[in-house]
């Protein structure tokens, strides 16, 4: 009886819905929006947030743009309200003072967003939209706070509690390999077999992380090459020609490629969650495993040295692995953080710069950006959290002392550079 009453509330629920959103057929989106916010009916919740996505999903960006706009001025806190909750909750602390300024401190858009998501398949659209807001509200100052809404419930969300781990292999279902050769975004796979040499052999490895709410999605995904020693090139780690080994005999785990698949999760951190979560079941899966480093590429570097006139010699390895240790150690923007994104994200993962390494990348891609040179960062896990204390707090970026020398040595002939150039009048 009870699963006889389900369905026949599920098939009501679904006639009132369907009743529910030909009831705003030809109205303007922003005034099904307010809709949704309105009624505290259920199965309007339900009809009302799957016709608001299937509309949004049509529109043109013109359409959407002006749709954020509503959800950022229309949906808005209102001030004067804030501050009245506020006044009566410090002249009296309480539950209710406290409940009351809760509700006026949240704009409504989040309730908004919250709501929309209660229909099927709703995460993945609202990650969705939020990609075309990063993508067209990219320079409007008046969108940032819609923003800022949308990742603070991302954050909740995606939190590493709700996530996945899952391993990739040459056997994971085609729509799932065919992600990832899409959203590969660090060196390109340029085919099936490229797919193949890099998921089939016993020393490679891929791990990606799901949401529940989108299984067929990867989030992020790392790959790991399995070997004896440090990998100092790239093209070697990917070489069709390579030998493999077998898993036991390896004792480094290099990852050599993080790729973040959505746009729309943008600055919704799991990368470390990721890193950390692979290295520690690889290292109780194999005893022999005692290094975890990356072979990163430097994308910042080419711009950095544009903008300082630092010349390159691409020609001249040490040269090159001197300026890039002194662009990753010393190079910072204006909040003290390094200026590589890509050392952002390892540094403050707690990794330590480990090696740098001359022609590394010869890919086009390579040179281009750095001028072949890459950087290894180490994983430590048993330090890994005490470096990442110190590097939020201090700001502190933590190396090897053969990295500090590279870096010394540039940032001394940079000065003494500076020093025989004639004064300019």
């Amino acid at each position: 009886m009870s699963l006889l009453a389900d369905m026949l509330a599920t098939v009501f629920d679904r006639r009132a819905a369907r009743i529910t959103t030909r009831a705003y057929d030809g109205r303007p989106l922003e005034e099904m929006a307010e809709a949704l916010i309105e009624t505290s009916s259920e199965t309007q919740v339900h009809g009302l947030a799957s016709a608001i996505l299937t509309r949004f999903s049509s529109l043109s960006d013109e359409q959407k743009l002006g749709f954020f706009r509503h959800l950022s001025t229309g949906m808005d806190i209102d001030p004067a309200a804030v501050r009245i909750a506020l006044n009566a909750y410090e002249a009296t602390p309480s539950k209710a003072t406290y409940r009351a300024f809760m509700a006026a401190a949240e704009p409504r858009r989040q309730e908004f967003v919250r709501r929309l998501n209660q229909v099927p398949n709703a995460t993945a659209a609202l990650v969705q939209m939020r990609a075309d807001l990063l993508r067209l509200g990219r320079n409007d100052a008046t969108l940032a706070a819609l923003d800022l809404d949308f990742r603070h419930l991302f954050a909740s969300w995606f939190n590493r509690g709700f996530l996945v781990l899952r391993p990739i292999s040459w056997e994971s279902p085609a729509h799932i390999l065919e992600k990832v050769i899409a959203y590969e975004a660090v060196h390109e796979i340029q085919s099936w077999d490229d797919l193949r040499r890099r998921l089939e052999p016993a020393d490679r490895r891929c791990f990606a992380f799901f949401h529940p709410s989108m299984p067929d999605e990867p989030l992020i995904f790392v790959e790991v090459a399995l070997t004896k020693g440090r990998a100092s090139s790239i093209q070697s780690l990917l070489s069709e020609s390579r030998v493999p080994i077998t898993a036991n005999d390896a004792d480094t785990a290099v990852f050599y490629s993080i790729s973040n698949c959505q746009p729309g999760l943008a600055q919704i951190s799991f990368g470390s969650s990721l890193i950390k979560q692979v290295a520690t079941d690889l290292a109780a899966e194999l005893d022999g495993l005692k290094t975890f480093v990356t072979l990163s590429p430097i994308p910042g570097f080419r711009k950095w040295s544009e903008q300082t006139g630092t010349p390159w010699q691409i020609d001249h390895a040490e040269t090159m692995r001197r300026l890039a240790a002194h662009y990753l150690v010393n190079a910072k923007r204006e909040d003290g953080l390094p200026y590589d994104p890509v050392a952002r994200f390892h540094l403050g993962n707690g990794a330590v710069i480990s090696d740098i390494y001359a022609m590394a990348d010869n890919s086009e891609k390579g040179l281009s950006q750095s001028g072949g040179v890459m950087v290894s960062y180490f994983y430590d896990l048993a330090k890994a959290t005490t470096n990442q204390e110190n590097y939020i707090a201090k700001r502190q970026v933590k190396t090897t002392p053969a990295v500090k020398t590279l870096a010394a040595a540039a940032a001394a002939a940079e000065k003494n550079k500076t020093k025989e150039e004639p004064a300019q009048v």
